[in-house]
């Protein structure tokens, strides 16, 4: 099947807001065959890892998606402001933006929003008040309540001027804005699914997300690593920082029970050929529940794991 390259990336242009005519260079090499060699699968030979790495998941019962509460709000607040520039306010801001939230936390669990940045790109000579009236009282108070917002320091466009943006502003693309993906991975869009330090990295959020929704802690990390050419992790292991009902080594026997890391059941198991991996592009890959992506449909894996502990604690 051909690709046609320059009509998919000036469409996504177009659709993010750039109007300008832009010139789309390719340059598209096909993968090594030495590594085909090893890693793909054959009538003897399962499908190895595409790559080596070390991958981790989480998660945690501080918000419903059972992700980190300043993660889930950065997304929120920005995904507010990009419907707003498109649907509302096309001729006050253009498509560039940032947002960063930080929130102390007390005996690990959230306390406050101490601060709220919003970096977002405008037309020119358009005054400060009204942009930050727009970002304050049309997006924060939908996630923020008034005493949230009083007592939070809210920066907006700190430079001063925010005109000039997107690829005339920046180098673009080029996978370095990592934590909009996950909760402080590797840029996963652009990135070949079958790669385990992108498919593992859902794999492993699933078993994480699984694991908190099943009660049985209220933060988990998962971290699984690889070796190119081989099917199954080198190492996996279980953190619960105090919080799990069952030791993380008991956890552990669990998890290898019930979930299978290898990178042809990760890709059979998640339903990677449902997944509309563009509309993972925007707003992060992990906490997505607004989307129909298996890894975080858990909660027959959470039945699973409950079943487990119940089973543990007969015999302990």
């Amino acid at each position: 099947m051909k690709v046609d390259y320059q009509h998919i990336a000036k469409d996504k242009l177009k659709e993010i807001g750039y109007e300008e005519n832009f010139t789309i260079l390719e340059k598209i090499s096909k993968r090594s065959t030495d590594i085909a060699l090893g890693v793909d699968s054959t009538e003897l030979r399962e499908q190895g890892a595409v790559d080596q790495g070390i991958i981790f998941g989480y998660a945690c019962n501080e918000t419903k998606e059972l992700m980190p509460l300043l993660i889930m709000l950065t997304n929120q607040i920005f995904k507010e402001m990009d419907m707003l520039k498109k649907d509302k306010y096309a001729h006050i801001f253009d498509p560039d933006g940032k947002c960063q939230v930080s929130v102390v936390y007390e005996k690990g669990k959230p306390k406050k929003v101490q601060i709220v940045v919003v970096s977002t790109q405008t037309k020119s000579l358009i005054k400060r008040e009204l942009y930050e009236d727009i970002i304050i009282n049309e997006v924060l108070t939908k996630f923020l309540d008034d005493k949230a917002i009083q007592e939070a320091d809210i920066l907006i466009n700190l430079t001063g001027e925010f005109v000039i943006g997107g690829p005339y502003a920046d180098s673009g693309l080029t996978g370095r804005k990592i934590i909009v993906d996950t909760y402080g991975g590797g840029a996963f869009s652009g990135k070949d699914v079958r790669k385990v330090d992108r498919s593992a990295a859902y794999y492993a959020r699933y078993v994480a997300k699984a694991i908190v929704e099943a009660n049985l802690a209220d933060r988990c990390e998962v971290c699984v690593a690889y070796s190119i050419g081989v099917a199954d992790p080198v190492s996996l292991s279980i953190n619960t920082f105090e919080t799990g009902k069952l030791s993380d080594v008991e956890l552990l026997e669990v998890v290898k029970k019930l979930f299978d890391f290898t990178p042809s059941n990760i890709r059979k198991e998640l339903e990677f050929e449902k997944v509309k991996f563009k509309s993972l592009a925007a707003y992060g890959h992990i906490g997505r529940e607004d989307l129909p992506v298996r890894w975080e449909n858990v909660e027959d894996k959470a039945q699973e794991l409950r079943v487990e502990y119940e089973k543990a604690k007969g015999t302990a």
